[in-house]
């Protein structure tokens, strides 16, 4: 038994200027991947890696960039020689300039390769955005159940758990699928309060019922303004009844919790967060500045949460993180302990904000391939970097010399806190902050999506009928 392992993830959003270039991609080849699947030893089988290519979320990936990221799959997929099954390790929000639905176009292309009886397999984010095309070219699916995201391992290893057990047992699944007309974000459906915790929760109901080899609902990828965008319930398994009651009853459940998804945090404009926590009596706080998120998609450059700390003159504080090459350098230059004037941020996404001149002290230089800078701008601590970047652990701060819970306000570039930044703030509140995530996405210009949607529709009727596609449910 041959199974080709690859694929590529990124989350493209569609109202960021900043394109996804070929450059932005990390792409590893044949054995260098492998670590992301410590589990492969379990299975009677021989996996042949191919490439996976993963992004930062952006913009749009540049047409010719994903051309030749898929050209080179494809002839590594057809060098690699009969295979029985491919596991592609995907996310499902890619937006290619020029194309909607470039995971449907991926699959089809690898569909086309293999040809109609080799079984494929994929793992999906939770927020991928699932088409007709993509259930079509799939014969095994699942995504992950955690927002944050704590299974995406166990994500991984359970479609190829599922790959491998339909290839000996020689099951053709079937899929049903119900397109679910709500768009929402990410931050309002974490599975880590209600209704998510509930709605997520119940995907435990399907995993016993007899034909189902798995049940998946995915929210999407809000910020790709395409017509697929949106949330999805999708059943795999070998009974047509089965599958069909379960995509049903998952996606009602999902439609009738729709008005209920909200943050987990208090959220208010920029200056409310920053108003409620110097009033806090916790000695630090953390504030998401969600609409400028780059593991959203944002441009991570939009300096106007620095503009506002330095309005309201706060004494202590740390910005994490703007993203600025010119600036980095001119630290460089200058060198650790020196006076700079700097023109900061504004420069990657010009939409949304217009760079912002500071005086600042270069406290401290870490060169590397994403050199990253501090410099201290008043009573603010900001962390510029040459390149985008998150920062989603307390260690990310340290090892540039600055302590985050010294400082009575920090700022992170981010949605929801992840694990290790939510256990260590004392508060948390969400800035719903301008940017191309936006977190208001009535305030976003969309031109493609379906209509109507939730919420930019607020007020309407839906009913789930699942589509059944794949085989027979039983032998290719």
């Amino acid at each position: 038994m041959r199974i080709a392992i690859g694929g590529i993830a990124t989350e493209s959003c569609t109202f960021s200027p900043l394109p996804t270039r070929l450059d932005d991609f990390t792409i590893q080849r044949g054995q260098a991947f492998l670590d992301r699947y410590p589990f492969l030893g379990e299975f009677d089988a021989e996996f042949t890696p191919l490439l996976r290519a993963r992004a930062l979320p952006g913009g749009s990936v540049d047409s010719a960039a994903y051309q030749a990221i898929k050209s080179e799959f494809l002839a590594l997929l057809q060098a690699a020689g009969p295979v029985d099954g491919v596991f592609l390790d995907m996310h499902g929000a890619m937006n290619v300039q020029d194309m909607d639905d470039a995971e449907g176009d991926w699959l089809a292309a690898v569909r086309t390769v293999v040809g109609p009886t080799v079984l494929m397999g994929a793992s999906y984010d939770l927020h991928g955005n699932v088409s007709r095309r993509v259930v079509e070219n799939l014969d095994v699916f699942s995504a992950y159940r955690t927002a944050p995201h704590v299974d995406d391992l166990a994500t991984r290893h359970k479609v190829v758990r599922l790959l491998v057990q339909c290839l000996r047992e020689g099951i053709r699944p079937l899929r049903a699928w119900v397109s679910i007309p709500v768009a929402l974000v990410g931050e309002q459906t974490s599975t880590e309060w209600e209704p998510g915790a509930s709605v997520y929760g119940s995907l435990a109901d399907s995993d016993t019922v007899p034909g189902v080899l798995d049940a998946s609902i995915l929210v999407g990828y809000a910020w790709a303004d395409e017509p697929r965008s949106g949330a999805t319930a999708l059943v795999t398994g070998t009974d047509r009844e089965a599958i069909s009651r379960e995509a049903a009853r998952l996606a009602r459940r999902y439609w009738d919790a729709r008005a209920q998804f909200d943050f987990g945090v208090p959220t208010g404009s920029i200056d409310d967060c920053i108003e409620w926590a110097l009033a806090a009596l916790e000695p630090c706080v953390f504030i998401s500045d969600s609409g400028d998120n780059p593991t959203a998609g944002g441009a991570g450059d939009v300096p106007l949460f620095l503009g506002r700390l330095m309005a309201h003159d706060v004494p202590s504080a740390v910005v994490a993180s703007i993203a600025d090459a010119p600036a980095v350098e001119a630290c460089q230059a200058a060198g650790v302990g020196a006076e700079v004037s700097l023109s900061l941020g504004g420069k990657l996404d010009p939409r949304t904000s217009q760079p912002l001149s500071v005086q600042g002290r270069v406290l401290h230089i870490a060169p590397s391939q994403n050199t990253e800078v501090v410099v201290q701008v008043g009573g603010v601590k900001v962390i510029v970097t040459q390149r985008r970047r998150p920062y989603h652990w307390i260690a990310d701060f340290q090892r540039l010399g600055v302590e985050p819970l010294a400082h009575k306000i920090v700022v992170v570039k981010i949605g929801y806190l992840e694990p290790d930044l939510k256990r260590a703030a004392p508060r948390a509140f969400l800035a719903l902050s301008p940017g191309a995530v936006d977190q208001a996405l009535t305030r976003l210009p969309y031109r493609c999506i379906r209509r109507p949607v939730f919420p930019l529709d607020p007020d309407f009727e839906w009913t789930p009928e699942p589509t059944i596609l794949g085989g027979s449910g039983n032998r290719p």
